[in-house]
């Protein structure tokens, strides 16, 4: 039994978690911390992360950036190993998250869907075979009108992915509006779309002569990364110090 403490168990995923949580026979949410505690949960809720000492294998993290450095913190000071799902993390708490991987266990991934991870390792295979024999890459998103930021980080993930496998010799375009040139062959261009209410869909795009390979992966809710936060939790308890990503979990 992986036995999960649940950071942010109130806010929209967090209530996604435990419901994937209360099918699944091999896991269990011990107590959950949150801010609002709304009184309707299966287990104990603390509104204070340092008031909760329940005894636990894993601590799964979706809530804000605000609070990833009192999260990082306790799960250093218990030794408890920790998924972290909170995005939008500045470079230096991503130095602190560094650091708290050398005492405990944490996995960070930029997308924590299964089925997007298994996407990035498969475009490094097609990246290798493809790119050398001339295609060129191309990588499109759509999300919801209400998503400021753009590319997209699983967007960017998905680019490196690529870049990778080609030892980083290709660079990003995010905009060609103001170029009035032929495409470079050593590019990957990077397209956004946004509008309605569309989850997440992600185009990855090689175009050769002739023929056209095309990588597609869509979202229809944010349950895919709820799901994919429990395997992380699974597969996480147990393990030694270090940082961890999705890669490591679809590989077992």
């Amino acid at each position: 039994m992986t036995r999960i403490i649940l950071h942010g168990c109130n806010g929209h995923m967090g209530k996604v978690i435990s419901g994937l949580v209360s099918e699944d026979a091999g896991m269990q949410i011990v107590a959950g911390v949150d801010i609002a505690d709304q009184g309707k949960n299966d287990f104990p809720v603390y509104t204070k992360l340092s008031d909760c000492q329940a005894e636990a294998d894993v601590v799964v993290d979706f809530s804000s950036a605000r609070a990833v450095d009192a999260v990082l913190s306790y799960c250093e000071e218990r030794k408890l190993p920790l998924v972290e799902c909170t995005t939008g993390l500045s470079e230096e708490q991503l130095a602190h998250l560094q650091k708290t991987s050398e005492k405990v266990a944490v996995l960070k991934s930029a997308n924590m869907s299964l089925g997007i991870n298994v996407l990035m390792k498969l475009l490094k295979e097609a990246a290798r075979v493809l790119a050398p024999a001339g295609f060129d890459v191309e990588v499109v998103e759509k999300h919801h009108h209400l998503k400021v930021d753009a590319p997209s980080g699983t967007a960017l993930a998905l680019a490196d992915s690529v870049n990778e496998a080609m030892d980083n010799s290709y660079h990003y375009v995010y905009d060609r509006s103001q170029r009035r040139e032929q495409r470079d062959a050593k590019e990957i261009g990077i397209s956004a779309v946004r509008g309605g209410n569309i989850v997440g869909e992600h185009e990855v795009i090689f175009a050769g002569t002739d023929e056209v390979v095309t990588f597609t992966h869509t979202a229809f809710s944010k349950a895919v990364f709820g799901k994919g936060a429990v395997e992380a939790a699974r597969f996480l308890a147990g393990k030694g110090p270090g940082l961890y990503d999705m890669s490591n979990v679809i590989e077992g």
